[in-house]
């Protein structure tokens, strides 16, 4: 799970396992592999890193 940031200021924790693609609009427009699009403050580059991570960690605690 990552945390992003709504347009709204509000917070949104995403599994980032459901993320389809990451646009940069010039707002960052998440779309979900179930078709739903969220705009966040986040940068395109801070989501991937975000995502990146998130996947490492898991792997990580897989061979655990």
């Amino acid at each position: 799970m990552i945390t992003v940031t709504r347009l709204n200021d509000q917070p949104l924790v995403l599994n980032a396992e459901l993320i389809k693609t990451v646009e940069s609009t010039p707002d960052t427009l998440i779309t979900l592999i179930n078709g739903d699009r969220m705009m966040v403050k986040e940068s395109m580059e801070e989501i991937v890193r975000k995502a990146v991570e998130y996947g490492r960690q898991i792997r990580a605690f897989a061979v655990q």
